[in-house]
Order: structure tokens, then C-alpha cells, then sequence
């Protein structure tokens, strides 16, 4: 009886059928067990359950999923090094480690460009060497597509980022709005009108040529629209500014987006 009792506690879920001997009972109740650890241990054919398969088809869809989440968590930095017969431009840029060292030998694009790199919390380095004994416009223009470059190369993919950013700044008297789109896509509208005119050296028409290579580089729609402003050093500065509230916004990395923010899966252009 104390034998029979054990067996029925082993194998609570089975009843004994009336008449039945206890010990084959208890047999099966070993045999089921092993089967049971074993399933557990060393699933086969048997154990895979079309349940279990989905379960496992979705856990792996999951997991192939968020994988562009963990790559955005890489450092995202480049290096470019531009060389022609009329410059040499040296630039490093790393967008989540801000700082800043800049000599183009253009004093007024160095202090543009501090301004990018302080406000944006883009880190950038930029060395250059230009033909600037006969015009910036070399070393202007090739700077703006060594930093776009740079850019497009430490957005990767551009998996998990925001892509888009907007923003206004004002100086004084002048209001600027810039729009970005990381798109892959190069656009430019310039809705800056300035009389030709200097800022110390500087002719004020290099602007749009800066802005028309970063963009060009880094595969972007710009969109620069003055409100309203008079002093021409304001007005190029605020747009300097909102460039890089607005590169900040669209490089930022998004938490809710899985993978590139494209419908068609691709920011490549």
C-alpha cells in the first residue's frame, strides 16, 4: 500500500485505471519523466511545436530588429583628408564628443565654424592650408565639403537618428531659420540676401558657396530663410547658430526609431 501511494504521488496527474498493478505505473511515470527532461535538455523533432516555432521565429524577428540599435551605439566619428594643387584640409569630426580646434587661415570662417561646433555639440577639428594669398574662395569651399564629407561618413546608415531638424535663432536685430533633412539627397535653398560686401576680409558671398559644398558633401536638404535682420556679421552668425541647433536635432539618436528612418529603408540618396 505504501508502495502504490508513492507511485500515485509520482504521477499525480495519471490515475491508476482499476485492477492496474501500481508498478507499471510507476514505470511509466519514470519513463514519462525522462521523456519529459530530456524534451527540456535536448529538444527534437517532437519538442518543436508549431507554437514554439513561432515562439522562436518571432524572438528571433525581434532580435534581428532592434540590431541597428546596438550599431547606433558605436562612436561615431570620421576622419577626411582633402588634398588638391590649391588646399589641404584636415578634418575630424565626432558627433557625440564635443570640442573644437579650428585654423582654415580664414580668421571669419574660424569663428563661424567654433560657433557650429559649440552649439551643435559636434566635435570638430579642422586643419587647412589654402591658396588664400589669391582668394578664400578655395579654402572656404573645400573646408564645407570636408566637413560634409566627415558627416556623412559618421552617420553610418543613419539608423536611429531623428534626420530632421529645425530651428530659428536670433542675434540682436536679425532672425535666421534653418531647416535640415538628412535625406541622402543634397538641396539647397538660400534665402539670404546680403549686398555684396566685406566683413573685415571676408567677402560675404562665400557663405553660400560654404553652405552649397557641406551640403552637397554630406547628402542633406538646407533650407536657410532670414526672417529679418540688417547687420550682415548678424545675420551670417544666427545662421551659423541655427545650422547647428539643426544638425544636433537631426543627428540625435531616437529611442522609438527601429533601424532608418525611411520608408523605403534607405538613406543612402
Amino acid at each position: 500500500m505504501a508502495t502504490r501511494k508513492k507511485a500515485s504521488q509520482e504521477v499525480a496527474p495519471e490515475k491508476t485505471a482499476p485492477g492496474k498493478k501500481a508498478a507499471p505505473a510507476k514505470a511509466g511515470a519514470r519513463k514519462g519523466a525522462v521523456r519529459k527532461s530530456a524534451g527540456k535538455k535536448k529538444p527534437g523533432k517532437s519538442g518543436a511545436t508549431p507554437a514554439r516555432a513561432r515562439a522562436a521565429a518571432a524572438k528571433s524577428g525581434r532580435q534581428r530588429k532592434s540590431a541597428p540599435v546596438a550599431a547606433a551605439g558605436q562612436p561615431r566619428r570620421a576622419e577626411v583628408l582633402r588634398e588638391t594643387s590649391e588646399t589641404r584640409i584636415k578634418v575630424a569630426l565626432a558627433i557625440d564628443e564635443p570640442g573644437y580646434s579650428i585654423s582654415t587661415g580664414v580668421p571669419f570662417l574660424d569663428h563661424m565654424l567654433e560657433a557650429l561646433s559649440r552649439h551643435s555639440g559636434i566635435g570638430l577639428n579642422v586643419d587647412a592650408i589654402g591658396d588664400t594669398h589669391v582668394d578664400d574662395h578655395h579654402t572656404v569651399e573645400d573646408v564645407g565639403l570636408a566637413i560634409g564629407e566627415a558627416l556623412r561618413r559618421a552617420l553610418g546608415d543613419k539608423a536611429g537618428i531623428a534626420r530632421f531638424g529645425h530651428f530659428e535663432t536670433p542675434l540682436d536685430e536679425a532672425l535666421v531659420a534653418v531647416t535640415v533633412d538628412l535625406s541622402g539627397r543634397p538641396y539647397l535653398v538660400y534665402n539670404l540676401s546680403l549686398k555684396p560686401q566685406r566683413i573685415g576680409s571676408f567677402d560675404v558671398g562665400l557663405v553660400e558657396d560654404f553652405m552649397q559644398a557641406l551640403m552637397t558633401a554630406a547628402g542633406m536638404n538646407l533650407h536657410i530663410n532670414v526672417r529679418y535682420g540688417r547687420n550682415p556679421h548678424h545675420i551670417i552668425e544666427a545662421t551659423f547658430k541655427s545650422l547647428a541647433k539643426s544638425l544636433a536635432m537631426a543627428c540625435a539618436r531616437d529611442s522609438r526609431m527601429v533601424g532608418i528612418p525611411s520608408t523605403k529603408g534607405s538613406l543612402a540618396g
